[in-house]
């Protein structure tokens, strides 16, 4: 079940565990909170693109009555790793991970197949610090293996009219994913600025879309990860131990 390089980590969220590489690329504060972010109904089915260690299709089976929870991961290894965390949390039945190219999109599933699109995507161009382009965490990290366009477009695909799309990603690329999100008619609707601390600028933001959606966007207030250095702010604390179900 777990190879030698890897470890188990809790989840802290109804006893769920996950299987990871110390030296590859591990989720972070960025997986959670977009896991805290989307919005799932009860018995609607989820993609989640570039889904790596899994981690997000198993903590929105955890937080919401969602049916059906699909990743899409483009590295086998990881695929599989991401796989066995569904089998050692006996999720078979609400979770599946699929060994795939976000880029083969249509030959993987057919359109309007998915209520909701997750994603957690690679944040750099080519042009931020590459060093060796076969690495787990540059192909995680930087966009060696697909771009922007790849995964609007992909997520764009499997959404019906009204379908939801979210997406956690750089503040500084903000211009760009509102332009791509148009040319693939998925609206943004809701946007959360996440910043360090209080007097710091964002580092992450939390986009929400609506394929077809009319023109109106909604920003929340900022959410604000630490109070003071080493501790988490009150409201990180009630996402990474929040149990209920939304």
């Amino acid at each position: 079940m777990v190879l030698e390089d890897e470890r188990i980590d809790d989840l802290q969220c109804k006893g769920y565990r996950l299987i990871q590489k110390p030296k590859g690329f591990c989720f972070g504060i960025d997986a959670v909170l977009l896991s805290d972010f989307a919005k799932v109904k009860k018995g609607q089915k989820v993609l989640d693109l570039c889904t790596g260690s899994g981690v997000i299709p198993i903590l929105l089976a955890a937080k919401t009555e969602g049916s059906r929870f699909t990743g899409l991961e483009l590295q086998e290894d990881y695929a599989d790793m991401a796989g066995r965390s569904v089998l050692l949390n006996d999720l078979e039945n609400k979770v599946n991970i699929i060994s795939g190219d976000v880029k083969e999109i249509k030959k993987l599933f057919s359109p309007a197949s998915f209520q909701v699109v997750t994603v957690n995507p690679p944040y750099m161009t080519e042009h931020h610090g590459l060093k060796n382009l076969y690495e787990p965490k540059t192909i995680a990290r930087h966009e060696v293996a697909l771009k922007l366009t790849d995964v609007i477009a992909a997520a764009s695909y499997v959404l019906p009219e009204n379908g939801s799309f979210f997406m956690v990603h750089k503040p500084f690329r903000l211009a760009e994913i509102f332009k791509v999100m148009k040319e693939f008619h998925l609206e943004p609707k809701h946007m959360r600025l996440v910043y360090p601390y209080v007097n710091k600028e964002p580092t992450m933001v939390l986009i929400e879309g609506l394929k077809g959606g009319r023109e109106r966007i909604t920003i929340d207030s900022p959410l604000i990860v630490y109070k003071e250095r080493n501790v988490y702010s009150d409201e990180i604390c009630e996402i990474y131990h929040k149990p209920n179900i939304k």
